[in-house]
């Protein structure tokens, strides 16, 4: 395929821009490709919500198309060279109170996929991994969902690999504080403009900048005059509040062969809450189950919902109470188990969230050459392997028409006042 005469220039690291460019370079290898982000790849910590400890890679949805693509990703886990060293088969024990098992047993039929895959009453599941899980909340629960063909992958390890090949392929990384877009009288994005006064220029920009995209669009729009540009009520910045454990060797020998364990929370109580095994340092992570955002006047007069304005997001100033909420998290999965842990680090993760749960990755209806790449709405991580192959079906105007409607930037948006993820709380409450 002859390349193409255009330049790229990536807005965010995360597993929507490093797939993005690695996927194009990967296409396109004699283009000019440049990945820009706040941090640099392989810093310590990041403020990226894709930069974690662990994430879960499971296929396990009710929507069966989301089901569909997390299969595509997860073949990708699991025999790709590149992929395959950071996943983890350890399967997944879901706890629901709605008929979702069925739901998920039933996509996998329709889609023609073997799984070691199964439902099973509350009683005979307590039984399961040594009864590790025999304390668990299990109110309202007929059946738990078992599936052994999940499991998680090292996160920030698997995120910094890909960065790594693809600079070695020839994408250009550049840290830097991107302040605004830079677009033109006629509508015509040319790039950005960054904190110390440069400017990066492309005949494509591509925002995969998460729960900071509302923020750099209301800027851009302040400084073009183009006001459409702003996200409005297509994406609010959210947080959860993750933890993490050290077990001690006893505990280990005990927890080493856990599943992931995904609690389904009743409406009142918050989204879901969850558990992943141990990581290569003997540590559990939890998720809780309170959503919330942390609404701010970005300019004058303009309020969003935006990371806190510290260089790390705040990310380590947990709270009291969202510590407790990752405590009941604990409590709510190992009962009396888990009571003598001491939870040594809480860390708050900020993502961009749509009303459908959707992803965008679309042209940016206000700009031309400008698209938009992110809203991983707290289940985009384990489709890594595959986002780039369908943001470049978006540039190349080839994305499939389901898709390209679910995933647009100005599609028709659902009221989210039912969607449990939703964030109903303000961080400053907390």
């Amino acid at each position: 395929m002859a390349p193409r005469p255009s330049s790229y220039l990536i807005i965010g690291s995360g597993v929507f821009g490093a797939s993005t460019a690695y996927h194009l370079i990967r296409r396109y290898p004699d283009a000019s490709i440049t990945l820009v982000d706040r941090d640099a790849f392989d810093a310590t910590s990041r403020v990226a919500a894709s930069w974690d400890w662990n994430k879960v890679v499971r296929a396990d949805y009710a929507d069966i198309k989301y089901c569909e693509l997390a299969l595509e990703a997860q073949d990708v886990w699991r025999t790709d060279p590149l992929w395959k060293p950071f996943f983890h088969q350890s399967g997944i024990y879901w706890i629901s109170h709605t008929q979702f098992a069925q739901k998920v047993i039933d996509n996998y039929a329709k889609l023609g996929r073997r799984a070691d895959l199964y439902s099973l009453p509350v009683e005979e599941a307590r039984k399961l991994y040594g009864g590790i899980f025999d304390e668990a909340d299990y109110t309202d629960v007929k059946e738990v969902l078992i599936n052994n063909t999940s499991g998680w992958a090292d996160a920030s390890d698997a995120l910094k690999k890909v960065i790594e090949t693809s600079i070695e392929k020839g994408v250009k990384y550049v840290v830097a504080e991107v302040k605004a877009l830079k677009v033109d009288d006629h509508g015509i994005c040319h790039g950005v403009t960054t904190a110390d006064g440069n400017i990066l220029e492309a005949t494509h920009t591509i925002l995969s900048t998460g729960s900071f995209t509302t923020k750099l669009l209301e800027a851009s729009a302040k400084v073009s005059g183009v006001k459409d540009l702003r996200a409005g009520d297509r994406i609010i910045s959210a947080g959860v509040t993750t933890g993490l454990t050290r077990l001690s060797d006893e505990d280990l020998g005990k927890f080493s062969r856990m599943p992931v364990c995904i609690q389904e929370n009743p409406p009142e109580r918050g989204a879901s809450n969850g558990t992943l095994p141990p990581n290569r340092d003997s540590q559990v992570k939890w998720w809780g189950q309170c959503i919330f955002k942390n609404t701010q006047e970005v300019l004058k007069d303009r309020f969003v919902s935006a990371p806190p304005d510290e260089p790390d997001y705040a990310e380590w100033k947990v709270p009291g109470s969202l510590k407790d909420d990752v405590n009941f998290a604990n409590k709510a999965t190992f009962g009396e188990k888990g009571e003598l842990w001491n939870l040594e680090q809480y860390r708050i993760c900020w993502e961009a969230l749509t009303p459908s749960e959707d992803f965008i990755i679309s042209p940016h209806s206000a700009a031309s050459q400008l698209y938009v790449a992110t809203c991983g709405s707290f289940h985009g991580w384990k489709f890594f392997p595959i986002l780039g192959k369908y943001v470049l079906q978006m540039l190349d105007g080839k994305l499939a028409p389901d898709l390209k409607g679910r995933w647009a930037w100005d599609r028709e948006l659902p009221d989210p006042s039912d969607l449990v993820v939703w964030p109903r709380k303000e961080l400053e409450d907390m």
